[in-house]
């Protein structure tokens, strides 16, 4: 009498278990390597994910030539000395924004206010006008839309030709006929957003009112 197939069975048993072992170590790689990436992957900032700066982000550094001066001003070197404003007009989206003027007009208005406030500091708050043209048309631009009024301090004026800045910040507004989303910005110690403000339209935008409350919080 032949003895059963006993060999046979225990060759098949073995390739069984090696095959499930096998699939199981391919998927621990695999989940392996997807936990590793999920763990290690550094956060979106808010430019990023193409959405605009939020409380808490660092704000990206930025070199701007200021209006009617051949002078840049840099984010970096200003707030090594104290909270800096950030207000980010439509600039120049093919003609000038009248809403922007009288933004603009009720910040000149209370100038004196916002000095107080950021310290009597010059060029403490800046006013972005951003535009596609080149540094030379946009900043001709920029002084027609200031008119004949004065930038008192602690106001200053910066053009961001090409729109980089306002990229960078998240803050384009890619459509016909337009530029860069209406934005506020107060922004503290290490460039980190300390307050801000962003329309999604021509209106809804920060007031000088707003702008003073956030500093007086800082």
């Amino acid at each position: 009498m032949s003895s059963p197939p006993v060999s046979f069975r225990l060759a098949r048993s073995t390739r069984t278990r090696s095959g499930v072992a096998l699939v199981v170590a391919l998927l621990a790689v695999l989940l392996g390597g997807l936990l590793v990436g999920l763990l290690s992957a550094s956060p979106v900032s808010a430019a990023d994910a193409d959405q605009p700066l939020a409380v808490g982000d660092k704000a990206p550094d930025f070199e701007l030539p200021v209006q009617g001066k051949n002078g840049f001003v840099t984010l970096s070197q200003l707030n090594e000395q104290g909270p800096v404003v950030v207000v980010v007009l439509r600039g120049y989206p093919g003609y000038q924004c009248s809403t922007c003027k009288r933004q603009v007009g009720n910040i000149i208005n209370r100038a004196k206010a916002l000095a107080a406030a950021l310290g009597d500091q010059p060029n403490r708050v800046l006013l972005v006008y951003p535009g596609n043209e080149s540094s030379a048309e946009l900043d001709r631009l920029a002084t027609q839309f200031i008119g004949g009024r004065r930038m008192p301090d602690p106001l200053v004026m910066v053009c961001d030709p090409g729109m980089e800045m306002v990229k960078s910040w998240g803050l384009r507004w890619d459509a016909p006929r337009e530029t860069a989303y209406p934005a506020a910005y107060v922004i503290g110690a290490g460039r980190r957003v300390e307050w801000a403000k962003v329309s999604d339209s021509h209106a809804g935008r920060a007031s000088v009112e707003d702008i003073l409350k956030a500093l007086k919080n800082l």
